[in-house]
């Protein structure tokens, strides 16, 4: 009798044949600071560990970016456990090959725990996956899409490290966005960015200058969530190497000057039916499609899911606008031009984001540095607030007539070029489907000029409706999320709130206690 493959003896079979030329191969996992960890392994050793994973120290998740380790003990990786391996599994399906390191193959990892084999609670990808296998049960596929601002240095590391960090020489002089001349300057590294990065599997939809001395702006094709994450990390990483072959420095940090605008880190939004592909925010186009189609549909039912219930009533588009109908309107719906463009799923992940927002903060501004750049006059939004086609609130929703139907879509402004891409595209999801499930309203009316509306209160008198200012540091953020009640426990779960939080406010303590050379001019000679 023949032997039928089994489903791993065909993996095995399918990458021998497609590492066959090769000896090594480079694997690397994401920590919570969206830095690259990973290794270059023997070929037979990758190849042996295609579907069992294999040993990787959980320090990566134990210590800060300069791989100091916590002082608090968290629970992931502790010298208590002696920062025991974790697994790491290699994801075949993010398989490229690096073409400015000879072609080495490469693949991204996930980590699970060892003991119950589940992706490890604070793993970025892992995380992610849980948000998106969630919206699979409901037959919705996240779309996305990242912009990502970065300043560029004539310098190397060592070069730095001589000045202190202190007055980097920008790659170009002066403030020129959208410049067909400043690229001229350093043309190979210009276009090596765009050319090299599309040969690695990451897709650059455009590029060009930014405002500000050295800036580039570069947007990634649009994608489902998992791989819009995957390349807006190895975007990064790309852009850093290619930086260093030629003696350039590009910086992700969300404000490296003070008296320049920041790096914005972008993220664009939707939902899509997996059967029909329609887009679920777009109004015309999935009340047409819910009538011959299931798009749309949230179906709680526990034996048709593998999730738990959740707090909503079996819903589809149609329906959803169908009860929208019966509630009371909030009062700008019928005044701003473009709300009607809006799906009412659209409206609920909005509300959803917006509630969630300041939950979230920690993961939209992960550093010290990330709140430097919302600050008001900067165009960087700093408070919970949307608009149509309004770039100065927290979320620009985006639709026609600016785009097709089909483009409609909101854009998460808040984050800077600093975010953790896995982690920030999971928090926003999490959140736009919290708003679904709970069928939330609006918490703030869209900044227009129209919204502007007098709203009467119980104790009388007309007073403007304000959105909620943002938190102003890594402290205000961490504490926020980490609240027992927040919404981020519910959404994200206590383990990663928990480990996370404290990362978080280590990161603050050590910025506590340090003296830095503004306090140094400042004081030192004059005090």
């Amino acid at each position: 009798m023949l032997h039928s493959p089994t489903h791993q003896e065909s993996r095995l079979a399918e990458f021998e044949n497609l590492l066959k030329n090769d000896h090594r191969v480079k694997v690397a996992g994401i920590d919570l600071d969206g830095i690259l960890r990973g290794k270059v392994m023997v070929k037979s050793k990758f190849l042996s560990v295609l579907e069992s994973g294999f040993g990787f120290c959980s320090v990566i998740f134990g210590w800060d970016m300069h791989d100091k380790t916590y002082p608090e003990e968290l629970t992931v990786s502790n010298a208590a456990n002696g920062y025991r391996d974790i697994i790491a599994i290699p994801d075949l399906s993010t398989f490229r090959r690096i073409p400015w390191e000879n072609n080495i193959p490469f693949f991204l990892l996930s980590f699970h725990d060892p003991n119950t084999k589940k992706p490890l609670a604070v793993c970025p990808r892992g995380l992610l996956k849980r948000v998106t296998d969630e919206l699979a049960t409901f037959g919705w596929e996240a779309m996305c899409g990242a912009e990502f601002e970065f300043f560029n240095f004539k310098e190397t590391p060592e070069s730095l490290a001589s000045k202190g960090h202190h007055e980097p020489e920008a790659l170009t002089p002066g403030m020129f966005g959208y410049s067909l001349l400043r690229p001229s300057l350093n043309q190979e590294y210009f276009y090596d960015v765009f050319d090299e990065c599309r040969n690695f599997g990451v897709n650059i939809e455009s590029f060009h200058t930014e405002t500000g001395p050295g800036v580039f702006e570069a947007a990634l094709a649009y994608d489902n969530a998992t791989n819009m994450a995957d390349m807006a990390n190895l975007f990064k990483l790309s852009v850093k190497q290619l930086g260093m072959k030629q003696g350039i420095m590009p910086t992700f940090m969300a404000k490296p000057y003070g008296d320049q605008p920041g790096c914005s880190g972008h993220l664009h939004f939707s939902l899509r039916d997996i059967s029909t592909k329609t887009n679920l925010f777009a109004a015309s186009l999935s009340n047409n499609s819910s009538s011959s189609s299931s798009a749309g549909t949230v179906n709680t039912n526990p034996a048709n899911r593998t999730n738990p219930p959740s707090p909503v009533e079996e819903i589809d588009e149609a329906t959803a606008t169908s009860q929208a109908s019966t509630q009371p309107r909030q009062e700008w719906e019928d005044k701003v031009e473009g709300v009607e463009h809006m799906s009412q799923m659209m409206k609920w992940f909005t509300a959803g984001l917006l509630t969630g927002l300041p939950s979230i903060m920690a993961i939209l501004a992960p550093n010290i540095n990330s709140y430097k750049r919302l600050v008001e006059n900067y165009w960087a939004p700093v408070t919970v607030s949307w608009g149509i086609e309004s770039r100065v609130s927290a979320i620009r929703v985006i639709g026609p007539p600016q785009c097709d139907p089909k483009g409609t879509r909101l854009e998460m402004r808040v984050g800077g070029a600093d975010i953790n891409p896995h982690l920030a595209i999971a928090a926003c999801l999490a959140m736009g489907l919290y708003g679904i499930k709970n069928k939330l309203p609006m918490p703030v009316g869209p900044t227009t000029a129209e919204a502007e509306i007098d709203m009467t209160r119980e104790k009388g008198g007309n007073v403007k409706v304000k959105a909620e200012r943002l938190p102003k540091s890594l402290k205000d953020s961490a504490m926020a999320m980490m609240e027992k009640d927040s919404i981020a426990r519910k959404v994200l779960g206590d383990q990663f709130v928990d480990h996370y939080g404290a990362t978080r406010l280590n990161e603050y303590r050590i910025w506590e206690t340090a003296v830095t050379s503004w306090e140094t001019k400042r004081y030192f000679e004059l005090v």
